[in-house]
């Protein structure tokens, strides 16, 4: 009986694809290891790009020439790219990075790695070898655009070439290994028109927000984490004429805007000794000496919210940004609670006053069941009543249900409401039709 499953353990095709794997993985870190003996750092610092990658290709293919054990092509040209991608790139990731039906990456440790792809949530078949080397692509990510991670500052923001989101935090605060959080906005970010086929809003719902962006109001969009706010702001960018000169403020790098005159700033953390901080209050203190018409602040959480409510109050109309909230109402409360984290004991009336006088529209982003984002409200703040901030919805979306697919579905509504603010866009000459804002049912999505 025991031969009999000795047998059977030689015959199962798994063991062998296994061991199979296992040699595979063997040879190629045995050639990457020989390459950096062979490379000539000092002449790889001259080449770049393609050059590079084709000088490299051809050390990696002689050295597989070379191996005793006898690889088919389909294994010899897997190992020439793993290992380029490991060379100059993100290792595994790479792999991952080439599928751009992938929304968001998320890696639990080297063996755990999950990625979203239609709103749905699965698991990847790529893995890292150990801990280890998942910390040297993280430190390869990271030393790109200036940041660190080490134990004493375990915890980072990056972004990848591509403007990519991402957010690593290692051990001993990460008890599993480390975990690496990758929002994607791949190369070509998504346009108008792939918003509206996607029913994120409606044709009248972007007419709308193109003629607040042009007459130079106000807007902050608001939203939970993976709602689209950035990808939204991103989006309504290109509403903004070429001649205006914007300063876009972020914690790391993500709008791509595509007007001619903007300058990028990007906050700074403290060094290994605890100096040199550069937070986003000191930037938008620093922008408004910088002569913008339009300040593009990436998210405000914390005292910057203050700076920011005073620019669009002094002559800094048409400014934008994202904050985390999820309906209009909750966003004016987290504003309010951002003001407070300034550190000046406003009262609660002054502040309410400083919001209404400065945001004119609130857009609502949200992610429904199922994965679909939708733009769920667009808001008017019209002024003060009292002690309370006045709003009213222009348009909103309502859901009915979720289909057999688990979707949330539903339909955008008009809700009659004529904007206050019409004649500052009739004045920028702005004219929408009376239908744009007919009480109705627009679209089913």
């Amino acid at each position: 009986m025991m031969r009999t499953q000795a047998t059977a353990l030689r015959n199962d095709p798994n063991r062998h694809d296994l061991n199979r794997q296992g040699q595979f993985e063997e040879i190629k870190r045995r050639i990457h290891g020989k390459l950096v003996d062979k490379l000539d750092l000092s002449r790889v610092g001259d080449l770049k790009g393609d050059v590079l990658k084709r000088e490299i290709r051809i050390v990696v293919e002689h050295l597989c020439d070379a191996e005793e054990t006898l690889l088919n092509r389909q294994e010899r040209d897997r190992i020439v790219d793993e290992v380029i991608d490991e060379v100059l790139g993100l290792g595994p990731l790479e792999l991952i990075l080439k599928d751009e039906s992938i929304s968001d990456i998320l890696i639990n440790g080297p063996k755990n790695i999950y990625v979203e792809r239609g709103g749905r949530m699965e698991k990847s078949t790529v893995e890292f070898r150990d801990n280890k080397h998942l910390l040297q692509i993280i430190d390869r990510i990271v030393s790109k655009v200036g940041r660190r991670i080490d134990e004493t500052s375990p915890m980072v923001d990056a972004r990848l070439e591509d403007g990519s989101r991402v957010n690593a935090i290692i051990p001993p605060l990460a008890l599993d290994g480390a975990a690496v959080s990758i929002r994607r906005f791949g190369s070509n970010p998504l346009k108008l028109e792939d918003l509206l086929n996607y029913k994120a809003f409606t044709p009248e719902m972007v007419m709308l927000l193109e003629g607040c962006i042009k007459a130079r109001l106000n807007i902050i969009i608001a939203g939970g984490t993976g709602s689209g706010k950035t990808t939204l702001l991103n989006t309504l960018s290109s509403f903004i004429g070429h001649e205006d000169r914007i300063v876009t403020i972020e914690d790391a790098a993500e709008l791509q805007l595509q007007q001619d005159h903007v300058v990028r700033l990007e906050t700074r953390p403290a060094n290994i000794e605890g100096n040199g901080a550069v937070s986003a209050t000191d930037l938008v203190k620093n922008a408004l000496r910088m002569r913008p018409e339009r300040i593009i602040i990436g998210e405000c959480r914390g005292g910057e919210t203050l700076d920011m409510l005073q620019a669009m109050n002094t002559g800094h109309d048409g400014s934008m940004t994202t904050i985390h909230a999820n309906s209009p109402r909750d966003a004016i409360a987290r504003l309010e609670t951002l003001v407070m984290m300034s550190g000046f004991e406003l009262p609660v009336k002054a502040i309410r006053q400083q919001i209404a006088g400065a945001v004119d529209i609130l857009i609502q982003a949200n992610r429904l069941q199922g994965g679909p984002r939708r733009v769920t409200a667009i808001t008017e703040i019209v002024g003060m009543e009292q002690d309370t901030i006045v709003m009213q919805d222009i348009y909103k979306f309502s859901q009915r249900g979720v289909d057999e697919q688990g979707k949330a579905y539903g339909h955008f509504s008009c809700t009659g409401v004529r904007p206050s603010f019409m004649d500052r866009l009739e004045s920028a000459g702005i004219r929408l039709p009376p239908s744009a804002f007919r009480e109705q049912i627009m679209l089913e999505a």
